[in-house]
């Protein structure tokens, strides 16, 4: 099963887990303001390694329309798929203001996801 790191912790999840999901259940309180839908960006992580090299057409809009593509990756579009490690950008500890990280993302990624390489967006 893949590996997950993030803040120190490890744990193994099904490949059809949605990385936002796993940080989540792992207790890092990391942010999906919108439930998941790639529509706010507050699920952003950086990779520090294993970072896919596929991306939703979803994501890369936001990404691109935020200004963020290449620097961050939206948790909510990601699977557990392969072993990776990341950082979680926005979480409810260090976000003022937040008095929860939003609700609860879907188990399958929404808006219905097509995978692209990101070569495919020039990302």
């Amino acid at each position: 099963m893949p590996r997950l790191t993030v803040a120190g912790k490890t744990a193994e999840w099904s490949a059809d887990k949605r990385l936002v999901n796993a940080i989540e259940d792992m207790g890092i309180h990391i942010g999906h303001r919108c439930g998941g839908k790639a529509r706010c960006t507050t699920c952003r992580v950086i990779f520090v390694s294993g970072e896919p090299d596929t991306m939703t057409a979803a994501e890369y809009e936001k990404l691109k329309e935020r200004g963020l593509l290449g620097e961050y990756r939206l948790s909510c579009q990601i699977l557990c798929t392969h072993d990776m490690e990341v950082k979680a950008v926005m979480t409810l500890e260090n976000q003022e203001g937040w008095t929860d990280t939003g609700p609860r993302p879907a188990d399958t990624v929404e808006p219905a996801a097509e995978w692209f390489p990101t070569s495919t967006f020039g990302a």
